[in-house]
């Protein structure tokens, strides 16, 4: 964060809601790229309070279209642009949605609008008194792992700060399809790894390891490394796991 832009949110904000507290969760998604805010939010919305409000302020080209997104999951509310990113954060479209209608004549309309909607919440207001039922909001789908019945191809969708590798094949789908059979994960021309670690450390410094993270996404690392770095390993580069065949 090197810029005045979140100090001006941050500060109309608690212009009108005095007694409200902001965490900051990320400053560092890369421009534009919804798919990585949607991955971020989607797996830590949850460990915060109910009654939560969430602002995500990624790709805000919607805001150019005169709406922008409130709706109610969980018990957590969000404040999103209409570009897809809800439904790739949530995987479906709550039912509780609604567009809110921007003024093209205010110049600060995103500092004006976000505090407006958090006072309108955090004064227990319903969302239809401040927003329209949405209707045809637009939507996006994350990119999902091609499987047979011995094989999973999956996807690098984050890489994170410390360069881990993150693939959109999630444990589930692991045991689903592999039934405990013995493996092979494959990238680039790297060694297939054969075995899945539960920590970082279960490998000396400087070995590649793969686990699933807290999220349950498969990872992939190197101990006290740079994964991507190392690795050569890129957003959407391909990760395929091979099982033994029954």
């Amino acid at each position: 964060m090197t810029d005045h832009y979140i100090g001006m949110i941050k500060g109309s904000i608690l212009s009108q809601v005095v007694d409200i507290q902001i965490v900051d969760i990320t400053h560092y998604i890369e421009p534009h790229n919804i798919v990585q805010a949607a991955y971020i939010l989607k797996n830590c919305y949850h460990d915060f309070p109910s009654g939560s409000i969430h602002i995500v302020s990624v790709n805000n080209r919607s805001i150019a279209n005169s709406a922008i997104l409130l709706c109610k999951h969980q018990e957590h509310y969000f404040i999103v642009p209409d570009n897809g990113i809800l439904s790739l954060m949530l995987e479906e479209v709550p039912f509780q949605t609604v567009k809110i209608s921007i003024d093209q004549k205010d110049q600060f309309i995103i500092k004006n609008l976000y505090a407006t909607i958090v006072r309108h919440l955090h004064e227990k207001g319903a969302l239809e008194e401040i927003g329209q039922t949405a209707l045809d909001i637009e939507q996006r789908i994350m990119l999902r792992p091609v499987v047979t019945a011995s094989q999973i191809r999956g996807s690098v969708i984050y890489i994170d700060h410390y360069e881990n590798v993150i693939v959109n094949i999630q444990r589930s789908l692991f045991e689903e399809i592999g039934l405990g059979r013995s493996f092979q994960i494959s990238f680039k021309r790297h060694e297939p790894i054969t075995h899945l670690s539960t920590y970082y450390y279960d490998v000396p410094i400087g070995e590649v390891l793969c686990l699933f993270n807290s999220a349950q996404f498969l990872e992939i690392a190197v101990n006290m490394g740079k994964a991507a770095k190392l690795l050569g390993l890129s957003i959407d580069d391909t990760i395929q796991i091979d099982f033994k065949r029954l």
